[in-house]
């Protein structure tokens, strides 16, 4: 009789090997390369090891994770100093904008912000248009970003707007709600769990932490 290879603990063995091998390789590419979608590291990272994007793939959690651990290791000073300097420039825009209720969210407030990374930044008002104008007439600088949806879950269809923000040393990327989502919890659309946020006290709290 066929032996099956599925169950085969040599198989399984190697298909093991193959996620640790993708996973640790795709935490890089996010880490140094500037990637921030899960699913693009992964996919890249099994092209480069010539894994079929049908098997092996970690989860994006294990990818997070690996990062996170990647960035501690090799990246230790640069990353306290990245986190520093988009903190402390997402704190200044988070006290000019208070009136829209801004909260730190992402890699930048949970630790895993990579080279390239941009700190993200939700905004809650009553139109997108209300913020542009308040940006406008305090002499700041935007332009539109592109909407990335994450599939149809209510938060993407609520997301009124995207603005890049861009510093000599540092983006700010402020998405835009209605005031009626700011007590709901919105998943990490990479990961699926929870997606932490900041508001202005929790943030200064972390840069004299720190």
């Amino acid at each position: 009789m066929p032996r099956n290879n599925a169950k085969h603990p040599r198989h399984l063995h190697h298909m093991d090997a193959m996620r640790r091998d993708i996973t640790s390789l795709a935490a890089r590419l996010m880490a140094e390369d500037g990637i921030t979608n899960y699913g693009l590291a992964k996919r890249k990272a099994a092209k480069q090891l010539g894994v079929p994007e049908s098997e092996a793939l970690p989860a994006n959690q294990e990818i997070e994770e690996a990062l996170r651990e990647y960035l501690n290791i090799f990246q230790p000073e640069e990353l306290r100093e990245r986190l520093a300097l988009l903190r402390r420039e997402a704190l200044d825009m988070m006290r000019r904008l208070e009136r829209f209720k801004p909260y730190l969210t992402g890699p930048v407030l949970d630790g895993t912000a990579g080279r390239y990374a941009e700190a993200e930044i939700e905004l809650f008002a009553d139109s997108a248009k209300e913020v542009e104008i308040f940006l406008l007439d305090h002499g700041i600088c935007f332009e539109h970003a592109d909407i990335h949806h994450n599939g149809p879950t209510y938060w993407n269809e609520q997301l009124e707007a995207r603005l890049r923000l861009e510093g000599e040393e540092t983006t700010l990327m402020l998405s835009i709600y209605p005031y009626s989502l700011e007590r709901m919890h919105r998943r990490n659309p990479h990961t699926g769990q929870v997606a932490g946020r900041a508001g202005i006290e929790t943030v200064a709290a972390l840069l004299q932490g720190s």
